[in-house]
């Protein structure tokens, strides 16, 4: 997933490496392990086989579901579970193709094409899952007691059974599946080839949406300054879409919560990641109390070392003060990684390994035309393996980008071969604890490493940045869609109201040593993927966030077996629940002493930094 705000050829998707001059070789993805291309025989055979089972299915199942014992159903769900898991392959190959190649019109109508006629399936076996929610938790105790290969099933079947007070009837369940198609998953489409197609006037030069972001980190103001006007502008070129693709998709869920019965906008989330509304409500509060004590003190402290009263909203990215020692190569992000991974378990280093070997062929890192912004690593099918894409520019928070990455990756190849397709999935919120235990890995390792007070000082506030990054901005973006969901139960929004919320908002959680400009910055929420993919996803940073750093203190600390411990939570996939996974390591996530203590980690970060020599900026200046 796009990690942060500022972050995020052929048929196959990208070959091998590309240079990328001073950086080295970056990695293109070779998707030769689904498929040779689109017009692959193989393709088209799958396909077909998917859609003939899912008929077969249909007739041999549909209505019949009452009849079936233990031992029968466990039978029908094996066999449904290979069927999704070869559709999940034909997509999977289609979407990340389209990943690095959004503006191509002819490969953006294959795909299309393929997600229409994979539908079919989905609505033809649509009963399946109906039943099951249906069930009576005592038809459903029963049928487990009946039947030990369905009792392996268990959990799986108690996570899909979450959504049973929420169903709706059948027959409307079946219509809001088929016009899924041409519903968000269009809107989302329009989406990324509309921040694919956009061009920002950077300083007289057209950039991309990830060049005009990546200029907001660059150590001359002027570059900053231009990256941030250039993407105001361009943002408010495309305002009228973006601002209607918002009201519709916000409408959308609003008729379809109050119709299935959830409470509150983000409830639906919360069901989707396994999570009790309460748990995530003492993480975000905890988080929302410490506004000050972490984002306003820190940015106070940087408006100082930077001879400023107040930062300019285009400051808030600029690295802190200190020498960065020039761009980073690929090669010794990868090595950086690694070793970071070894260092903790070798058998999390060699998983890591297999996504450089053979030629990299499992991640694509470079940034080109038409490719999606930001990061993320795709499951796939536990029959191939995870996937990841990123933008590598060379910078610090890209090698931990590539280690948040990895962290999925590793997490996503451990879960699938241990649990399979179904099993394998895993909530939001542990997903991204995974991916932030990886970067926390790499950083506590090149910390230890640091021979200079200048270097722990470069190293450590730029760790602040990205924790801000991940907790508090991610909260405030959540805060962002909760009033936006609530303020369009009143009507349509103008780009105006979304702009007065957003800079509203942004001025709570930054405080007041950030100014706010609301031409130039009112617009940024526009761009942010999560609020049209995954409606309020973005709290799953923070609460991964502060969950990690109760596991790594646990770490520091000699819990006896601890990396065994979190192996297994990782290979779990979606079988056990957060109390169950977290109680080895003695944590309890419905404490908000937990989350105040996790959060006193940053604070502690930002409390160190206050008290060291803060170094000159390399150069002389911003």
């Amino acid at each position: 997933m796009a990690k942060k705000e500022e972050e995020k050829e052929g048929d196959k998707g990208g070959q091998a490496c590309e240079d990328s001059g001073r950086i080295g070789l970056l990695p293109r993805w070779d998707l030769g392990d689904f498929y040779e291309g689109f017009d692959d025989r193989r393709l088209e055979e799958d396909v077909a086989w998917v859609l003939a089972e899912a008929r077969s299915l249909e007739e041999l199942y549909k209505g019949k579901m009452e009849e079936l014992g233990g031992d029968d159903l466990a039978s029908l769900i094996e066999r449904w579970e290979c069927m999704e898991e070869r559709a999940g392959k034909v997509m999977s190959f289609a979407h990340l193709s389209h990943t690095v190649a959004l503006l191509d019109e002819d490969l953006s109508r294959r795909v299309q094409h393929l997600r229409e006629r994979l539908q079919e399936a989905d609505e033809a076996t649509l009963f399946i899952v109906l039943y099951l929610r249906s069930l009576s938790s005592e038809a459903c105790e029963d049928l487990l007691l009946s039947s030990e290969r369905l009792r392996g099933w268990g959990a799986w079947l108690r996570d899909v059974r979450e959504w049973s007070p929420y169903r709706l009837s059948d027959e409307l369940e079946l219509y809001i599946a088929e016009q899924s198609v041409v519903g968000r998953e269009s809107w989302s489409r329009l989406f990324d080839e509309t921040m694919a197609r956009m061009r920002c006037d950077v300083g007289g030069e057209k950039q991309t949406l990830t060049e005009a972001l990546h200029g907001l980190t660059d150590r001359k103001e002027s570059v900053r300054k231009a990256s941030a006007e250039g993407l105001g502008v361009a943002l408010k070129e495309e305002a009228p879409l973006l601002t209607h693709m918002t009201n519709t998709l916000t409408k959308m869920k609003i008729l379809g919560d109050k119709r299935r019965g959830f409470g509150r906008p983000d409830l639906s989330r919360h069901v989707s990641n396994l999570v009790e509304e309460e748990v995530v409500d003492a993480c975000v509060g905890a988080v929302k109390a410490n506004y000050e004590n972490l984002s306003h003190r820190y940015y106070e402290m940087k408006a100082g070392w930077m001879g400023k009263e107040k930062l300019e909203a285009w400051d808030r990215l600029a690295p802190p003060p200190g020498r960065e020692g020039g761009e980073i190569s690929w090669s010794t992000a990868c090595e950086e990684v690694l070793e970071g991974f070894d260092s903790f378990s070798p058998r999390l280093g060699e998983i890591g390994r297999y996504f450089f070997d053979e030629g990299n062929s499992w991640i694509d890192a470079k940034p080109c035309e038409g490719k999606a912004s930001g990061a993320f690593s795709a499951s796939t099918v536990p029959s191939v393996h995870p996937y990841i894409m990123m933008n590598y520019k060379g910078k610090k928070r890209d090698v931990m980008t590539l280690a948040h990455e990895l962290g999925h990756g590793v997490h996503q190849w451990l879960a699938g071969r241990a649990q399979g397709y179904f099993r394998s999935s895993t909530p939001l919120t542990l997903a991204e604890t995974a991916s932030v235990f990886g970067e926390m890995l790499v950083f506590r390792r090149l910390l230890s490493h640091c021979e200079t007070e200048e270097e722990r000082f470069v190293l450590l506030s730029g760790k602040v940045e990205d924790m801000l990054a991940t907790v508090v901005r991610q909260v405030s973006f959540y805060d962002f869609e909760y009033r936006v969901h609530e303020a369009r139960t009143e009507g349509p929004l103008t780009t105006e109201d979304l702009k007065g919320i957003w800079c509203e908002i942004s001025r709570e959680s930054l405080g007041p040593f950030v100014k706010i400009d609301e031409e130039m910055y009112g617009y940024n929420w526009s761009y942010i993927p999560h609020f049209i993919h995954t409606p309020f996803y973005v709290y799953s940073y923070a609460f991964g966030d502060c969950l990690v750093n109760g596991l790594y203190r646990c770490y520091q600390e000699g819990l006896e077996g601890f990396e065994e411990k979190y192996e297994e939570l990782l290979s779990s996939g979606g079988q056990k629940r957060h109390k169950e996974l977290l109680r080895p390591f003695g944590i309890d996530a419905t404490d908000k002493n937990f989350w105040q203590g996790s959060l006193d980690v940053i604070g502690d970060m930002i409390s160190e930094l206050s008290l060291m020599k803060v170094p000159p900026y390399e150069g002389g200046g911003v």
